[in-house]
């Protein structure tokens, strides 16, 4: 057995672990029966929280290729390795000139990951620069390739995580970013960037993460837990009679969306995103514990490993904040994590 990566620092095992270095080898891997069910893949476990042992087999990708594939007066094509930390595909984009995943800087894991999870944060989802995904069948060891449209991206959402596609693990990332200088600066404190530039755009995210998050080096979390709740405008309104200054924004989605508190369906235009952190501040968890299990004292939205904790206690707590924000503002929030 093997212990499984995992941001929450959780000592868990896997029946089987296997890494492989390329497609081939994935392939390989699959057509010899080496993959038993069930399976897992893994980047690495900063989205994850272990309850107990995996009794299965857990795959992680070392493709850590990349590769210019096309360029125009506008824009370049690249193939990244799904097995590429994340972070250090920003630090290459920023440093050759290329633009549209600066917003993304230090956000953990890697990124074939990163493409399932569609990662997000001041302005910018990464399914802003993808340009296709290419896969393997783990039933059948076929690879296809999904255009941005076959991926189905929303909020926090892809086609990979929906029961019927999770056969399908991604190789590798297609992404076309800009040559061409262009920003996004809507998120608050971007907007103070004089003269701004690629390095100073990273610079910054880096800095407000790092001021915001703790280190999973040092205190285990998976970064943002819950998923910003989406409700209707008119849940909103009766909201505001007891909290005026409740904080929301647009929900930017060109699709019709489905609220879990209102067991409805409606578009954009008739509903608001509500930050979970605030709703969690307000019902007095952050900083607070729970055994060892705690809320980080710098954003609510942020869970902890206090020493020790088991993945039960970190779910425990989970519940009891998700009770809290339910019977103060009537909202169920959703869990970004995905929890094993």
């Amino acid at each position: 057995m093997t212990f499984i990566p995992n941001t929450f620092g959780i000592r868990v095992k896997a029946d089987r672990f296997l890494e492989y270095d390329s497609e081939e080898e994935l392939v390989t891997l699959i057509r010899s029966g080496a993959v038993t069910s069930p399976f897992l893949h893994v980047g690495q476990g900063s989205n994850l929280l272990f309850t107990k042992d995996f009794p299965g087999t857990v795959l992680h990708s070392r493709i850590d290729d990349f590769e210019e594939v096309d360029r125009d007066g506008y824009s370049v094509t690249v193939r990244v390795g799904a097995g590429v930390v994340w972070d250090d595909f920003v630090e290459e984009c920023v440093t050759r000139g290329w633009y549209g995943a600066e917003n993304l800087s230090l956000i953990p894991g890697e990124t074939g990951a990163a493409a399932v999870q569609n990662i997000g944060a001041y302005g910018t989802e990464v399914k802003d620069i993808i340009a296709a995904i290419a896969a393997i069948d783990v039933q059948t060891g076929e690879s296809r390739v999904f255009s941005p449209v076959e991926c189905r991206y929303g909020y926090r959402q892809s086609i990979f995580k929906q029961p019927s596609y999770k056969k399908f693990i991604v190789t590798s990332v297609y992404f076309r970013l800009s040559l061409t200088e262009q920003y996004a600066l809507e998120y608050g404190p971007l907007k103070e960037i004089e003269s701004p530039s690629l390095r100073k755009i990273r610079d910054a995210v880096i800095s407000i993460r790092r001021e915001k998050l703790p280190d999973p080096a040092e205190t285990g979390s998976a970064g943002s837990f819950f998923m910003n709740p989406i409700i209707t405008v008119s849940h909103l309104n009766d909201l505001q009679q007891t909290w005026p200054d409740i904080p929301h924004y647009p929900v930017p989605d060109a699709e019709t969306v489905t609220y879990p508190t209102e067991g409805a369906s409606a578009s954009p235009a008739d509903c608001v995103k509500v930050p979970a952190g605030w709703l969690i501040q307000q019902c007095g968890w952050r900083g607070k514990s729970q055994g060892r299990a705690g809320v980080w004292e710098k954003q609510a939205l942020v869970l902890v490993n206090r020493g020790g904790a088991s993945g039960e206690e970190i779910l425990s707590l989970a519940r009891s904040i998700t009770g809290s924000v339910l019977e103060k503002f009537g909202i169920a929030l959703q869990m970004e994590v995905n929890v094993f």
